[in-house]
């Protein structure tokens, strides 16, 4: 007997799912966010769905940053690589736990992995060459100085705020733990993994992974996971219900079910801004033309409602 192939969902939460606005980011505050968030995931489940969620963890890793400067000279530092993955393990536990208990309570039988995950990405991505992407604490200027005189750190002004350290955000390439990943979805597990888009790794020439102080857009990083694993479809939630074109005018407009050439063509004319939008939809196109099913972008409440065609924005090939 030929046992049938059951659908693959990944379902990507944004990091501010778990740390709202006006929240003091408590771990009492992440928790009860992310017993909410989970619902979504909840109900792909009992769609039948095998599910591998991913997660964000910016505001997570700019608050452990914070912990970093402020014990400067008293513990050894932490690099960003690790911080990632100490925000990695940590949001998965919290999503860990809630899901588990949410499945007892709907009497479902299923085991929730979590998996620190390695990200592969080139060493020679011209992203290196153009760090972008601030994190951590604001400084002021003569400590911008001595950080890029000490630490080889790139900092740009910030907002008229002060000074923030910016580093480079490569595509990601390759899934390390992909074996595990399927092994363990074969097996019925629902696995967690790719959290902040993943522990940035690079392969030296020897083919050994050595770590990088950058930072992997999560969304990019689901969509690679997604590719690699043969899932159907690509969750990516976040805090609107659709994907705009004119977002924020007066002529605003909710995209309902697009194609890859539509999303392309409104990106080309720059309808989705760098750092919210356009990672999302960049990740949705890459997934589709490696052979994905169908993308959701919608509120992290929404996730019932968006399947079934009455919410969200749906991206077919």
């Amino acid at each position: 007997m030929v046992k049938t192939r059951k659908k693959i969902a990944v379902v990507a939460l944004g990091g501010n799912a778990l740390l709202l606005p006006g929240e003091k980011g408590t771990i009492q505050e992440q928790f009860l966010n992310t017993q909410k968030s989970i619902e979504g995931i909840v109900h792909c489940i009992k769609r039948g769905f095998d599910v591998v969620i991913t997660h964000g963890n910016g505001p997570q890793v700019g608050n452990l940053l914070m912990m970093v400067e402020l014990s400067r000279g008293k513990v050894p530092e932490l690099p960003l690589g690790t911080c990632v993955a100490d925000t990695e393990g940590a949001i998965g536990y919290m999503i860990q736990q809630a899901l588990i208990n949410r499945l007892r309570k709907e009497g479902i039988k299923k085991c929730v992995v979590t998996i620190l995950t390695q990200v592969i990405v080139d060493k020679d991505d011209a992203a290196f060459k153009n760090p972008t992407k601030p994190i951590g604490s604001f400084f002021s200027e003569e400590e911008a100085r001595i950080f890029r005189e000490e630490k080889g750190w790139s900092m740009v002004e910030d907002s008229n705020r002060g000074y923030r350290r910016v580093v480079a955000s490569p595509n990601p390439r390759k899934i390390v733990e992909e074996e595990s990943i399927k092994r363990l979805l074969e097996s019925g597990e629902i696995v967690i993994a790719v959290g902040g888009g993943g522990i940035p790794v690079t392969i030296d020439k020897d083919g050994y992974l050595e770590g990088v102080d950058v930072v992997i857009d999560k969304d990019l990083a689901s969509s690679v996971l997604a590719r690699d694993i043969k899932a159907n479809y690509l969750f990516m939630l976040t805090g609107v219900e659709n994907v705009y074109l004119n977002f924020g005018k007066s002529n605003q407009k909710p995209l309902d079910t697009i194609t890859i050439e539509e999303a392309e063509r409104y990106m080309r004319e720059g309808h989705f801004p760098k750092g919210s939008m356009l990672p999302k939809i960049q990740a949705a196109i890459n997934f589709l033309k490696e052979g994905g099913e169908r993308v959701f972008i919608t509120a992290i409440d929404k996730v019932k409602e968006s399947i079934m065609g009455q919410a969200g924005t749906r991206i077919i090939p």
